[in-house]
């Protein structure tokens, strides 16, 4: 049994993070007897994350997207908090092991997936265990999605399925065109009716939720640093898509609601659960990435996460008197190819990527005043960019609480399960 406990947010006393020079040579100090890579997991920032998402999301519930964590003792740690309830699995294979109770883990008896499945095996299995079947909703956007699972297992052969319909959450902006992620094509309160009405009236599936994800205002910080002038066009954006979703995911509801009677309404992520809860259309939350607090939420103006999981290379040579190669390093993020996708070098402060080489596969090269007096051993703490891109490179979380490591994590890597 793993020894986190998130019942209890810090006082302003325990929040070291705000401290970095004391608070990153804590961390070297506590994990000095593993050898690198070593992923920390500070505690105490992790219950404030936990806590402060919960403020955020003013008593709406929170769905955990477990493609930010792949950590199963923080999943099980976070849905024991009040407040918090199911998961948004990432593939149908990981929904699955979520939901039985394989592994030593009890079994989440509440779990979405997020997206569309072409899983033949998991849809069969899926479709074949009464348990399962009511613990898992699949995501579906059009009918060729139903076409495909009753020609995997026809309707009278398997148990009645779960599914949810994705609203495409995306803005038409009227310079830029098109401003989020290219999802769902189900865009607009006629097409929700429609695909709930055709799923309503099949055999062997169960309308039960609705999804719509906001990316352009949960996944794009409003206070870039350096390009101020991008950072107040963005946020006019994000002001005028506000306006447009209100209206247009209110509308869809209403209209689905009409032909069925929808369990849950899912929307946002950790940059927008201030606005998706204003929206009484939405019943639910879902978010994940504010666990770990990833560089990427620096740039909101709406909260500051604390930097809860970080992870610490070795330096292995010194090319220069004033640079620094460490092994590894490269564990960059989804999303367009970019500065902002990159792991941050925290600790030491002074450190900066070779232009040409950046953060590698295998080696990555700092220069600055701070490799001066470095060598052979020492340690640089680096901070990722989102969540998920961290637990698929480590197979553990050390978990630190106050001064020490006082637990080990598997990560799903670490228990020999990678899902994508």
């Amino acid at each position: 049994m793993t020894t986190l406990d998130l019942s209890t947010a810090p006082d302003a006393a325990g929040r070291s993070w705000l401290q970095p020079e004391s608070y990153w040579p804590a961390l070297t100090r506590a994990t000095a007897h593993l050898d690198a890579p070593v992923a920390a997991l500070h505690a105490d920032a992790l219950r404030h994350n936990a806590h402060d998402m919960l403020r955020r999301a003013a008593g709406k519930p929170i769905r955990v997207a477990s493609k930010s964590v792949r950590v199963r003792s923080v999943l099980d740690a976070v849905l024991r908090l009040p407040g918090y309830h199911g998961v948004l699995a990432y593939t149908l294979p990981e929904a699955l092991w979520l939901a039985s109770a394989e592994g030593g883990h009890d079994a989440i008896t509440d779990v979405v997936v997020g997206y569309p499945t072409a899983d033949a095996t998991g849809i069969r299995r899926l479709a074949a265990s009464p348990e399962l079947a009511s613990r898992v909703t699949l995501m579906v956007d059009s009918v060729e999605h139903l076409d495909f699972i009753d020609s995997l297992v026809p309707p009278a052969k398997r148990e009645r399925l779960r599914v949810c319909i994705e609203l495409d959450c995306a803005y038409t902006a009227p310079a830029l065109g098109h401003v989020g992620v290219w999802r769902s094509p189900v865009f607009t309160p006629a097409d929700a009716r429609s695909l709930a009405t055709q799923i309503v009236a099949r055999r062997g599936f169960r309308l039960v939720g609705l999804m719509g994800y906001e990316a352009q205002i949960a996944g794009q910080g409003d206070n870039p640093a350096g390009r101020p002038a991008w950072g107040a066009t963005l946020r006019l954006i994000q002001s005028r898509s506000k306006a447009e979703l209100l209206q247009r995911r209110g509308a869809a509801v209403a209209a689905v609601r009409e032909v069925a009677d929808l369990e849950f309404v899912n929307g946002g992520g950790t940059g927008s659960l201030e606005f998706t809860a204003s929206d009484p259309s939405v019943t639910e939350i879902a978010a994940g990435s504010g666990l770990f607090g990833g560089h990427l939420f620096d740039t909101y103006r709406a909260f500051v996460p604390a930097p809860a999981l970080a992870f610490a290379l070795s330096v292995v040579r010194k090319p220069t008197p004033d640079r620094v190669t460490l092994l590894g390093g490269g564990w960059i993020a989804s999303g367009p190819p970019a500065a902002d996708r990159l792991p941050r070098v925290v600790w030491p402060q002074n450190l900066a990527f070779a232009p040409r080489e950046m953060a590698g596969e295998v080696q990555t090269p700092l220069r600055g005043a701070a490799a001066v007096d470095m060598t052979v051993g020492d340690r640089v703490w680096l901070r990722h960019t989102k969540s998920g891109e961290v637990s698929e490179h480590a197979n553990e979380f050390h978990l630190v609480d106050g001064d020490a490591v006082v637990d080990s994590l598997p990560t799903y890597r670490g228990e020999g399960v990678v899902f994508l």
